[in-house]
C-alpha cells in the first residue's frame, strides 16, 4: 500500500451513568452476580502459553475479604527467564509490523472494551479492588479505552515529526525505532487503567514488554490481558507475569537486556529499583528508560475570595474521600482561611453525615473499603497517632473496621501544627487534614504548603481573586504536576489532562500525551546524499 493513512482523530469515551432502572445498570449488576459466583485460577501467560507454577495466592473481595474471586499463579526466577526469551523473540516479528497493524490491535482493543467488555471489567474492578460503579466507569473503562485510542493517535503525530531542514542534494530524515530490549512495566492496584497503560504504552511503539500487575488487582489485570489477546496482539509481546515484586524486581533488573521501566507506585519502591539500576549499570546492552509516577501529598488551599463555601467543600469533600482516598492524586491536606473556615467544615460535615460505606455492589454507597490489611492497619495507625496528639484533633469520623472488610469512615483531622505528620507523609486513604491560617497570611501559607512535603503530584486553589490565582499559580509553580483552579485535584482526562508529577512524585512523563509515548523510543537519524562528491578537495584550495 502506498497511501499515507491517518489514525481517526481520538475522542473522550463518553461515561455511563448507571443511573436506576437503566439497561447499563442491569447489565453491570448481571456482570457482577456472574464474577462473584465462580472461582476462576489465573495462570502466567508467556510467550502466549498458560503457565501454572503452583505458587499461588489469592485475590479476594476488598469489601468481603472472605470471598476469594480467584486464585493466581505467581513467576520465580524460572518464568522470568521464559518470559524475556518469549519477549525478544516476539520482538522479531513484531518490529517487522507497521505502525498501522500495531494501532489496529489497541484501537479493536478500545472497540472491545467499549461494547463486549465493558461491563466484565467494571464488575472485576468493582469487585476486586472496591470501587463504586461510577469510579470504576471513570477508570477501567473510559481511560482506558481513551489511552488506547489517544496514545495510537500520539505515535502517529511523533512519527510525522521530521527534520525541517535539508541541504540542496539531501534528505534527512528520523525513524522512531523501539528500545533494543524490553520494557517492565510495573502496575498499581488503584487504576485498572494504569494497570492497562503501562505495558501497552511502550508495546504501541514496537516494544515487548514483561508486565507484573499488583497482587491486589489480578482480576481486573487478567481481563485486560484476555482483551488484548482477543484484540490481536501477538504472543510474547506482553507477558503477564503475577508474582512478588521484590522476588521479579531482581530477576528482571540484572538481565542485560533491560530496557526500560515503567511504573506506577510508592515513591520508595521507584527509588529501589532506581538505585538498583544504577548498581547494575555496566550489565546493560543500553541506558534504560526510568519512567515512574509515585507518591503525592497532594492539597486544596482556599482562598477567602470565593463566592460560596459549597463549591470548595464539595471539591474537598469528593477530592479526598472518592475511592478510599486510594488515588495518587486525592487531596489528602486542605489549607483553610480562618474567616471561612467554620462553614467550610460544618458544609463538609453535612456531606459526610450523608455518606455510606459499604460494599460497592450496593449502588447507595459512596465508598467502599481499602484495598487490604496491610492499608487498613497503617491508615488506624496514623488515626491513632492523631487521636494521641496534642497537635491534632479528629473532627469527623476516625473509626474503622476489618471484621468484614476492611471499612474505614471518612475521617477530618484539624491539625494546630501545618507539620503534622499527616499533613506531611502520604497515607493513601480516606484522611484528610485541614490546616486553619489567618486571612492575612495567604502568601505565607502558599510558601508553607510548596515546602511541607517531598511530593509534587496535584493541587488546587479556590479563589474569585484573580490575583490571589495568579499568586499561587506562582509560588506553588513546582508544587504540582498537575494544577486545578476551583477544581478538586483528582479526575485527570486523557487528551485534557496529561497526568504526572515530579519531585518525589515521579518523573512528570505525562501518562495520556505523546510526552510518555516518546520515552519508549529511540530516534534514529538518517540522511541521504543524492549526488555524493567525488573530489575530496574543497573550493577555498588552489
Amino acid at each position: 500500500m502506498n497511501a499515507i493513512f491517518s489514525i481517526p482523530l481520538p475522542k473522550n469515551e463518553p461515561v455511563y451513568d448507571y443511573e436506576k432502572g437503566s439497561k447499563s445498570r442491569q447489565l453491570l449488576k448481571e456482570a457482577i452476580k456472574e464474577i462473584k459466583s465462580q472461582e476462576i485460577e489465573i495462570p502466567l501467560i508467556i510467550g502466549g502459553k498458560e503457565i501454572y507454577t503452583g505458587r499461588t495466592k489469592k485475590a479476594v473481595i476488598p469489601h468481603e475479604h472472605s470471598h476469594t474471586l480467584a486464585t493466581f499463579h505467581q513467576a520465580t526466577e524460572k518464568e522470568i527467564g521464559m518470559a524475556v526469551t518469549a519477549a525478544l523473540e516476539a520482538k522479531k516479528t513484531w518490529n517487522k509490523l507497521t505502525w498501522q497493524d500495531r494501532s489496529a490491535i489497541f484501537l479493536k482493543a478500545a472497540e472491545l472494551l467499549s461494547t463486549k467488555y465493558r461491563y466484565v471489567f467494571n464488575a472485576a474492578t468493582m469487585l476486586n479492588q472496591s470501587k463504586t460503579a461510577h469510579q470504576s466507569e471513570i477508570d477501567a473503562v473510559a481511560e482506558l479505552i481513551d489511552f488506547f485510542r489517544f496514545n495510537t493517535y500520539y505515535m502517529q503525530e511523533i512519527y510525522k515529526c521530521q527534520p525541517i531542514a535539508n541541504t540542496k542534494g539531501e534528505w534527512n530524515m528520523t525513524d522512531y525505532r523501539p528500545l533494543e530490549g524490553f520494557v517492565f512495566a510495573v502496575t498499581p492496584f488503584n487504576f485498572t487503567s494504569i494497570a492497562g497503560n503501562l505495558p501497552s504504552a511502550p508495546a504501541i511503539m514496537g516494544n515487548v514488554v514483561l508486565w507484573k500487575p499488583a497482587s491486589t488487582a489480578v482480576l481486573s489485570a487478567w481481563y485486560i490481558m484476555k482483551l488484548l489477546r482477543e484484540a490481536g496482539l501477538p504472543d510474547g509481546v506482553i507477558n503477564f507475569i503475577p508474582g512478588k515484586g521484590s522476588e521479579i524486581g531482581s530477576a528482571v533488573m540484572s538481565d542485560r537486556n533491560l530496557a526500560g521501566i515503567h511504573f506506577t507506585g510508592s515513591t520508595g519502591v521507584f527509588n529501589t529499583m532506581w538505585k538498583t539500576i544504577g548498581v547494575n549499570m555496566a550489565k546493560y546492552r543500553s541506558y534504560p528508560r526510568i519512567v515512574g509516577e509515585t507518591g503525592g501529598k497532594d492539597f486544596i488551599i482556599v482562598h477567602n475570595s470565593i463566592e460560596g463555601v459549597k463549591e470548595a467543600s464539595v471539591a474537598a469533600v469528593r477530592g479526598a474521600f472518592e475511592y478510599q482516598g486510594q488515588k495518587c492524586s486525592a487531596a489528602s491536606r486542605i489549607y483553610l482561611p480562618a474567616s471561612l473556615a467554620r462553614d467550610i467544615l460544618d458544609e463538609m460535615t453535612g456531606m459526610l453525615k450523608e455518606i455510606k460505606v459499604g460494599s460497592t455492589e450496593d449502588f447507595s454507597n459512596f465508598m467502599g473499603a481499602v484495598i487490604d490489611e496491610a492499608s487498613f492497619d497503617n491508615t488506624m495507625r496514623y488515626i491513632g497517632i492523631a487521636e494521641k496528639s496534642t497537635e491534632a484533633e479528629i473532627i469527623f469520623g476516625g473509626k474503622g473496621d476489618k471484621s468484614m472488610g476492611y471499612f474505614i469512615q471518612p475521617t477530618v483531622i484539624l491539625a494546630k501544627d501545618p507539620r503534622f505528620i499527616t499533613m506531611e507523609e502520604e497515607i493513601f486513604a480516606p484522611v484528610l487534614t485541614v490546616y486553619v491560617y489567618e486571612d492575612e497570611k495567604y502568601m505565607d501559607t502558599l510558601r508553607l504548603c510548596d515546602e511541607t512535603s517531598p511530593y509534587a503530584l496535584t493541587g488546587a486553589v479556590f479563589a474569585k481573586d484573580r490575583q490571589a490565582i495568579n499568586l499561587a499559580k506562582d509560588i506553588l509553580k513546582n508544587s504540582a504536576g498537575n494544577f486545578y483552579i476551583n477544581d478538586k485535584p483528582t479526575g485527570a482526562v486523557v487528551g485534557q489532562q496529561p497526568f504526572g508529577g515530579a519531585r518525589g512524585s515521579g518523573t512528570n512523563d505525562k501518562a495520556g500525551s505523546y510526552l510518555n509515548l516518546v520515552r519508549w523510543t529511540s530516534p534514529q537519524t538518517i540522511k541521504e546524499t543524492f549526488v555524493p562528491p567525488a573530489d575530496y578537495r574543497y573550493n577555498f584550495m588552489d
